[in-house]
């Protein structure tokens, strides 16, 4: 008898039609001989509300804020845990919900942003033991002290694949609103395809670039732990798309699987500081300690020996982080501190890239002839991204579609 852990997310658990379906389907699971965990987020836009609630309280000035947000915000998975047991009764299908304390995932103490450290199974095992589905409360844990917290974004994925790894699951299923991994967004792209497979490094990189399917926590965990994915929607009957290692994924690797982008981003530049030791990190400790997030960094050296320096955060932060910049280029000597807020990134990822020459000049050579302009350049093994103005977001993620023969069955 196989193990499945499925994790149902917010739309598909959004109202009692929704998880009367999602109810069937774990029925199904059980009757194809599968043994079942179930972990579920809030209904819907429960989550959203409740952090309205906590806004129109508005006791920001309570050093114990984060607690208390952590004991309101869990309240959410546990109506869906209680209805989800209730219809599954209802179907003839013996269960049992848990909240993440009772089945005790401990935490760290850090509220509305925990990190689990260890997952008791003994309950778990015992209640499948029995015969019955285990339905368990996602997003939240305990600390040491017994205080609940919060996982913060992505917290239900992560508790699904926290739970496969430690009770070591054939395979952890997260049911979503669409079909799976897609080659790129099907509302930019029309011919974008769901991807029968990938593997967890691409996926990881598509995670980080912009592609919403999944959290990157969840994805790092999945990989650390070696547990298989499969996203899938609650409201299809496809199969998919398998999350693996590279020795469960197919030899013949296509060389992109996928193309991420994201408009929330923005461009800084520090023109004319001296090229000596430790100016970076002049530049980038006060963006730092500021909880600014950077992503790419360009810095070009000129014959004289100045230095520009260029970097991109996201959009919702670069007002912030010019005022910073402005603030210390007299310290550092700085010519002049410029920005540019309407700028987009857009990545090619692909495991393919390893044993294939040409592809960085093929993407820029579809781009040229586009007439878009690339700003800044960053490489991994696996990726390479560009950023350049947004307005050509939508043209250059279809042109590199179709270049590289996403559409294609592989």
């Amino acid at each position: 008898m196989s193990l499945l852990v499925q994790k149902f997310g917010g739309t598909s658990v959004a109202t009692i039609d929704h998880i009367t379906n999602v109810a069937r389907r774990i029925k199904k699971s059980r009757a194809d001989g599968n043994d079942v965990v179930v972990v579920v987020s809030a209904m819907g836009k429960e989550t959203d509300r409740l952090v309205g609630l906590i806004e129109e309280v508005d006791v920001r000035t309570s050093p114990d804020i984060r607690r208390e947000t952590d004991v309101l915000l869990s309240t959410g998975e546990q109506v869906t845990i209680s209805l989800l047991s209730m219809t599954l009764m209802k179907l003839d299908v013996p269960a049992r919900s848990f909240t993440g304390g009772q089945v005790r995932i401990l935490t760290d103490g850090q509220h509305t942003r925990a990190r689990i450290e260890s997952i008791d199974t003994d309950r778990m095992r015992a209640t499948l033991a029995e015969g019955k589905v285990v339905v368990v409360a996602g997003f939240q844990g305990v600390d040491a002290e017994g205080d609940i917290t919060t996982f913060g974004r992505g917290g239900s994925d992560t508790t699904a694949v926290a739970l496969a790894a430690v009770l070591e699951a054939d395979e952890c299923q997260i049911y979503t609103d669409v079909e799976g991994v897609f080659t790129t967004d099907p509302r930019v792209v029309e011919e974008a395809r769901c991807l029968d497979e990938i593997t967890f490094e691409e996926m990881l990189e598509l995670a980080s670039l912009g592609s919403r399917v999944l959290h990157t926590r969840a994805v790092e965990f999945a990989s650390k732990y070696q547990v298989p994915l499969r996203v899938l929607s609650s409201f299809g009957e496809s199969d998919g798309t398998l999350i693996a290692g590279e020795d469960r994924i197919s030899m013949e690797q296509p060389l992109i699987s996928g193309i991420a982008f994201t408009a929330d981003e923005a461009k800084l530049t520090v023109r004319g500081v001296r090229d000596v030791p430790g100016i970076a990190s002049k530049i980038l400790v006060p963006i730092s300690e500021a909880a600014i997030e950077v992503d790419m960094i360009v810095q070009n050296v000129s014959a004289d020996q100045s230095t520009d320096f260029t970097f991109t955060v996201s959009r919702g932060d670069y007002e912030q982080a010019r005022s910073i910049l402005e603030g210390v280029a007299g310290d550092i000597g700085a010519a002049e501190v410029s920005g540019d807020n309407k700028i987009a990134k857009l990545s090619i990822v692909g495991v393919g890239m390893r044993s294939h020459a040409g592809v960085a000049s093929k993407m820029f050579r579809v781009l040229a002839d586009e007439s878009i302009n690339i700003q800044m350049i960053s490489t991994s093994e696996i990726k390479i991204s560009v950023v350049f103005d947004e307005k050509y977001l939508e043209l250059a993620a279809r042109a590199l579609h179709t270049a590289f023969g996403l559409a294609e069955t592989q």
